[in-house]
């Protein structure tokens, strides 16, 4: 039922709010969203804090909640190796052209 109503249904952010049989409502899975909260903090300060102000009509499922660390692994361990200088691509390109046209005049004669 639910593939057939996300298929034929349509979002209305004047509608009702739909709930399920025990008064919970429904999530719409298009508007969710994760934050990543500090380990220091409260969960619950911290979406007081920076959701709630934007969106007032969030909540959170505790039951898809993860406590983890993100490693960063680009930020710390990325060195950045500058792309070679243009005239040198060109002039390798203007070499692999030319073998290339050599090889389909082997082929046409």
């Amino acid at each position: 039922m639910k593939t057939i109503w996300s298929i034929i249904g349509e979002h209305d952010d004047d509608a009702a709010i739909v709930t399920d049989a025990k008064g919970n409502p429904e999530p719409d899975p298009s508007l969710r969203d994760t934050e990543n909260v500090p380990l220091s903090e409260d969960i619950e300060e911290y979406f007081a804090r920076e959701v709630l102000p934007h969106v007032t009509d969030a909540w959170i499922d505790h039951d898809k909640t993860k406590v983890g660390y993100e490693i960063p692994f680009t930020r710390h361990f990325y060195r950045y190796i500058p792309p070679r200088p243009l005239d040198e691509i060109q002039k390798d390109l203007r070499v692999l052209v030319a073998e290339i046209q050599a090889m389909l005049a082997e082929v046409g004669a």
